[in-house]
């Protein structure tokens, strides 16, 4: 189906969300802050990246500035736990979804699917 980075540095998110898109057929690539996150988006170009905010070395705004401006056409889905206040940030920023932890299976997955089905940002 489709080739999805996670990024969190949060191992048992990451492990989570690697589960539910396998199960949905997709591929998974994972990164534990945005510096290794930017460097596997540039290596293997993914159909959608989901990104925690606050990460070591690099976090999530960071890291979606850096995406969008490289790559405008990008597809981020943007969650948060902890910076629950700077979500309407980055839909400012150029996130397309917004989800604040914990969330549910079907909310991640509606929207991955509806990323997914947009042929254009």
């Amino acid at each position: 189906m489709a080739l999805i980075l996670v990024m969190d540095d949060d191992a048992s998110v990451r492990i989570a969300l690697r589960t539910l898109l396998l199960k949905e057929g997709h591929e998974v690539l994972e990164a534990t802050n945005g510096v290794e996150g930017a460097n596997l988006y540039v290596q293997n170009r993914p159909d959608l990246v989901i990104t925690d905010i606050f990460m070591p070395d690099k976090d999530g705004v960071e890291t979606l500035l850096e995406l969008r401006h490289d790559f405008p056409d990008v597809k981020v889905i943007v969650i948060s736990g902890n910076a629950q206040k700077f979500l309407p940030l980055t839909e400012d920023l150029g996130a397309h979804w917004t989800l604040t932890k914990p969330f549910k299976a079907t909310e991640i997955l509606e929207a991955v699917r509806d990323l997914l089905e947009r042929s254009e940002t």
